[in-house]
């Protein structure tokens, strides 16, 4: 029962819909993101994900120790409308990919981070489905390009390849362990990145987000 009161306890108000558990392994009160989701933490928590073609960024204030991850993809769109430079779908994707680093980076400021005093580590990426279009390379363009406009602190990367990833993500260290999966489910990862990203498809993105 104390782990549970200790979970509860932890969260910081905004991130209700994200899952957070006891993690037996590695004795800590853990948050687990889906595609789509983020999370930020002044506790001494573990954020995990698993990644195909998605990407997480990792982002922590060395100072403070606040930090969280997020595990997002660019919207697809149909070639034709690519080839067009519809600047409507184009402009979307670019604005999708702004939104989930935003936000990420806002929370961190929100709760006590300081922009002078972040640092990045980015995973991610991978091609896990040989027969499909690199959906992960047009992810790890968008966030390499974004880090450097924002001229963030990028410290590590992982990206690419053809393997999916599991990230365990330590925001008040930054320490991350990363285990690359050979063995495991590539379909089921698969699934669940396909299905989200159907969901996010030719969508408007709501609202504008400032930068502190």
């Amino acid at each position: 029962m104390s782990h549970i009161r200790h979970v509860e306890k932890a969260l910081i108000p905004g991130f209700e819909n994200v899952n957070r558990y006891w993690d037996q392994e590695n004795q800590i009160v853990a948050a687990k993101l889906m595609p789509g989701d983020y999370y930020v933490t002044k506790q001494d928590e573990m954020i995990t994900t698993v990644l195909g073609s998605c990407v997480a960024a990792c982002i922590r204030d060395v100072v403070t120790g606040v930090g969280g991850m997020n595990h997002f993809m660019l919207p697809e769109t149909s070639k034709s409308r690519l080839n067009d430079r519809d600047e409507a779908v184009v402009g979307n994707a670019s604005r999708y990919g702004n939104y989930a680093m935003e936000h990420l980076i806002n929370s961190i400021l929100q709760n006590g981070g300081k922009r002078k005093n972040l640092e990045v580590k980015l995973f991610g990426g991978g091609k896990i489905i040989a027969t499909l279009g690199d959906v992960g390379a047009r992810n790890i363009q968008f966030v390499l390009d974004y880090v450097d406009t924002e001229a963030l602190n990028l410290v590590s990367q992982d990206l690419g390849d053809i393997y999916p990833r599991k990230v365990n993500f330590f925001p008040q260290t930054g320490r991350v362990r990363m285990k690359k999966i050979k063995d495991l489910h590539n379909q089921t990862i698969f699934m669940r990145e396909k299905q989200y990203s159907s969901s996010i498809k030719d969508a408007p993105v709501e609202g504008s987000v400032e930068l502190f």
